[in-house]
């Protein structure tokens, strides 16, 4: 079993930055790709960034060169550094876990385990 704690969200201006965090409980093999997914109101859960055990990094076209995904395997938590950020940016973030088996970062249907969300909130 695997057990996903994300913190590090709350409220900033347009332009501003966040550090989202993820601690993870369970083996590594639960935890070989490990993601961050966030959903708007009325919206779809859609994947912001992943990273596999092999090195493999992938993130969604609209956060590319502004968020980066990193992970710190002796404390088995997941980062999410989140820079110049805007209002569509407003969502509730969510970490996920799951085997690596070469599937998509980004689709939420390769993640076993997820965690209980942190909401971020962009002002303009």
């Amino acid at each position: 079993q695997v057990q996903l704690v994300e913190s590090g969200g709350g409220s900033v201006q347009a332009g501003g930055s966040l550090r989202l965090s993820c601690a993870a409980s369970g083996s590594a093999y639960s935890t070989g790709s490990m993601g961050w997914f966030r959903q708007a109101p009325g919206k779809e859960r859609e994947g912001v960034a992943g990273t596999a055990r092999n090195g493999v990094i992938t993130y969604a076209n609209s956060v590319k060169d502004r968020f980066t995904i990193s992970k710190d395997k002796a404390k088995n938590t997941l980062y999410l550094e989140m820079n110049s950020l805007k209002p569509e940016d407003t969502a509730m973030y969510y970490c996920a876990a799951g085997p690596w088996r070469g599937q998509s970062l980004l689709l939420k249907e390769g993640y076993n385990y997820w965690g209980q969300g942190t909401q971020v909130t962009v002002s303009s």
